[in-house]
């Protein structure tokens, strides 16, 4: 995308696509799945997106050799808190908010303000304040 700013060291595998105007300010993307990042997106520092796991149900324990990667999806206008571990398979809707530390696996709904470990939502947006700033364009901009 256009307007990628990057603050702090961040690493991405080659399977992460980057909307238009996403910050990073100190992500590691690790494994061997699909990242898809919408635009609009600020990731605070030191957080991890895995999207690979070692399988344990294989011929050998605790694990075999064999990797299961599994897609993240991260839509347009999320916010994403410092220290925050995404596994893999994890998709977080529009406009979510994610507090700082969190775990977060599954389903993150639009809108949805989640935290802790594992990350359960605690409130929402107010969705008309936001989609009202939405459709005038009023996205953060960093100087």
């Amino acid at each position: 995308g256009k307007d990628l700013r990057v603050t702090s060291s961040s690493k991405v595998n080659n399977k992460t696509k980057l909307g238009d105007s996403v910050y990073l300010h100190g992500l590691k993307v690790t494994g061997n799945g699909a990242v898809n990042i919408g635009s609009h997106v600020i990731i605070a520092g030191d957080c991890l997106i895995i999207t690979e796991n070692h399988n344990y149900e294989g011929n050998f324990i605790p694990y075999d050799k064999t990797a299961i990667s599994r897609d993240v999806k991260i839509d347009d206008f999320v916010w994403i808190g410092a220290r925050v571990l995404i596994l893999p398979g994890t998709k977080i809707g529009e406009g979510a908010i994610i507090q700082g530390g969190a775990v977060v696996h599954g389903d993150i709904p639009p809108w949805a303000i989640a935290g802790g470990n594992p990350a359960k939502i605690f409130k929402y947006r107010n969705i008309e304040h936001f989609k009202k700033l939405k459709n005038e364009k009023n996205f953060y901009i960093r100087d």
